[in-house]
């Protein structure tokens, strides 16, 4: 015979794991958008900047300059940002799967 008790409980623990890691994915995807879009305010903002300075570039020279060291600084930003987002989706990755642990260990078991 089945028992009632026992199969509430483990409904109730697998929906609290599912709640948890819902919550750990909406915290993450939260914070993976704020830093998007704070990447994309920032890189807009360098743009325009460039610009700025290639209109009041006196030479072709210093037009050249200018934008081999924006072509440099913004690779290595994007490559600084694109570590930074792979890093916060395999923290996202892990804290999802954080409350289901237990469970997986207690199959294995």
């Amino acid at each position: 015979m089945m028992n009632f008790d026992a199969t509430s409980k483990m409904n109730k623990e697998a929906m609290d794991s599912m709640l948890t890691a819902a919550s750990s994915m909406t915290k993450g995807f939260q914070q993976i958008a704020a830093e998007a879009t704070d990447y994309s305010k920032k890189s807009y903002e360098d743009n325009a900047a460039v610009v700025e300075k290639l209109v009041s570039a006196k030479s072709l020279d210093k037009a050249i300059e200018i934008q081999t060291d924006f072509a440099k600084s913004s690779y290595e930003t994007f490559v600084a940002q694109a570590t930074k987002m792979s890093e916060l989706y395999a923290d996202l990755a892990k804290q999802a799967y954080k409350p289901f642990e237990a469970a997986a260990a207690k199959v294995s078991a």
